[in-house]
């Protein structure tokens, strides 16, 4: 991993990059307000991503898609609904591992649900969404969510769109089992993808050249310092940037280094005591081996001793020196190491 003074992260190419999915797509645009290009950049390719973990939030969201799927089915007379278990069957998931669209190189992800036709062809993208900001919604869909539902129809070859958004309330995120769908709750936002994005292709080709520029070749998107913040400073915990403070991280080194000594100093006279111990042990040991054995072990109050004997092949440099052989087959390897001196204050 290199650090470029131009704000970016160079890395090797990763050999197997997660995709662009729907999420992941409106944070490369840089409209998800949730997710910027460069931590979406960092997922892709593996560089680093947060632990999943299940919040209120999405347990919610787990518990309440199903009900609004039913109530989509009721109220809009809906029959054709179709569900990811029913087309890949239970553990979808697991099965798919959680793409749909597997002939897709670049783009794929998870659609919620699909109205189909008679013959059972997707003609409607169900995206259904639970939130408590309801203000997010009084003028328009989101666009990170409406850019969402809109490459997955992309990728299906349909132009319906339906956004199913049900507003929670404290009490439903303690108890969504007992949520119930409702027009009170509950509003259905449709669109067309051939009219709110007449040129869907320029946002599918700014994806593309943003994957050939960031992920094929290995280049981060610029980060920022601040919506960034938490990210680079776990990349930097192991990585020295240019924006790193050498001179703070010589100080708090020094600081380990004292705090180890202090600790070790204790113990120094332990541990050179005991290693007279095990020189003594390990003799008396050797002279018990009889041919064939392999270890000796004798038994303490609370460990075991044991001694084995081991073989190591020896090299006669000599021998390939008189014969003219030592320097033909002899490399020279450069290495580095780091050591720390106490200075003497005068």
């Amino acid at each position: 991993m290199e650090w470029l003074e131009s704000k970016q992260l160079k890395i090797i190419p990763p050999k197997r990059p997660k995709k662009v999915t729907g999420t992941r797509f409106a944070a490369i645009m840089g409209l998800n307000a949730w997710n910027t290009p460069f931590k979406t950049w960092c997922e892709i390719t593996r560089t680093y991503e947060e632990p999943f973990e299940e919040t209120i939030y999405t347990a919610a969201g787990k518990a309440i898609e199903p009900k609004q799927a039913e109530y989509m089915k009721k109220a809009y007379f809906m029959t054709n609904i179709v569900s990811p278990t029913d087309v890949y069957g239970e553990n979808y998931f697991q099965k798919t591992f959680g793409d749909f669209f597997k002939d897709e190189p670049v783009f794929g992800g998870m659609w919620d649900y699909l109205l189909c036709d008679e013959n059972g062809k997707p003609t409607t993208v169900l995206e259904m969404k639970t939130t408590k900001r309801s203000e997010d919604w009084e003028n328009d869909i989101p666009e990170y969510y409406a850019l969402q539902a809109a490459l997955y129809a992309y990728l299906l070859g349909v132009d319906s769109v339906m956004m199913v958004a049900s507003f929670l309330e404290d009490k439903d995120y303690k108890n969504p089992e007992a949520f119930v769908p409702s027009t009170k709750n509950t509003i259905v936002v449709p669109f067309k993808l051939s009219e709110r994005y007449p040129n869907f292709d320029k946002y599918v080709k700014k994806a593309e050249k943003w994957w050939k520029t960031c992920v094929e070749g290995g280049v981060s998107p610029v980060f920022d310092e601040k919506k960034d913040a938490d990210i680079l400073k776990v990349l930097r915990t192991n990585t020295l940037s240019p924006e790193t403070d050498i001179e703070a991280l010589l100080r708090e080194g020094e600081e380990l280094e004292a705090e180890i000594e202090k600790l070790s100093a204790p113990i120094a006279p332990l541990e050179k005591r005991l290693k007279v111990i095990k020189d003594i042990v390990k003799e008396h040991a050797i002279s018990q081996f009889r041919d064939g054995d392999k270890k000796v072990s004798m038994s303490g109050g609370r460990y075991q001793w044991d001694v084995s004997k081991t073989s190591t092949t020896k090299i006669n440099k000599d021998g390939l020196k008189a014969d003219g052989l030592l320097e033909k087959y002899s490399t020279t390897e450069v290495g580095y190491r780091i050591t720390t001196k106490l200075i003497e204050e005068e």
